[in-house]
């Protein structure tokens, strides 16, 4: 009885010390920002995040706008992050600096968004990698299956949500956990 008490006990802090440790590895996460400098993830402590897969010629690209609106109601407790990314019917072949134009232009974004790179796949980058992988987040293994899906990671940096495409930024399912 003993011997079985001590494995569970130990298997219990086995796992609430991967818990912590997946948490706490969101912060040592960096980026390049869609203009080239890198953006170290550090920087996001204490603010809950809203990373989103996007593309410039999808039907989903009007929640550009929605994106924005949030940005400018909660973006003092709230960062959000666009990751352009062009594996979806190559929704978004422009340059670095065409799809920042056309965000700017075309819905007056004013969040951050990354540099194109890849989010699905064994090419995703390693901040995909780290939202899509239940070893490094905790919990999750669910890749973007199309343009703006949504990951929200807490003030802690513990990711607590995935919402598809479907799921409007300003939508109550989202603004709820805000």
């Amino acid at each position: 009885m003993k011997k079985i008490f001590a494995l569970t006990l130990t298997s219990l802090f086995m796992i609430l010390s991967f818990s912590l440790f997946a948490q706490n590895d969101f912060y040592k996460l960096s980026f390049k920002t869609i203009t080239g400098e890198t953006f170290n993830f550090s920087t996001l402590k204490g603010k809950k995040v809203l990373i989103v897969n996007t593309a410039s010629k999808c039907g989903y690209t009007p929640q550009f706008s929605e994106l924005e609106e949030l940005n400018k109601k909660y973006g003092n407790n709230l960062v959000i992050l666009g990751f352009p990314s062009n594996d979806f019917m190559n929704q978004d072949p422009g340059t670095n600096d065409e799809i920042l134009s056309f965000c700017q232009e075309n819905y007056g974004v004013t969040f951050l968004m990354m540099e194109k790179s890849s989010v699905k796949g064994n090419e995703r980058n390693a901040v995909y990698r780290w939202l899509t992988d239940k070893n490094l987040n905790g919990w999750n293994d669910i890749q973007p299956s199309w343009n703006f899906n949504k990951y929200l990671i807490d003030e802690n940096g513990k990711l607590i949500s995935h919402f598809s495409s479907k799921v409007k930024p300003m939508s109550e399912e989202i603004v709820s956990k805000l």
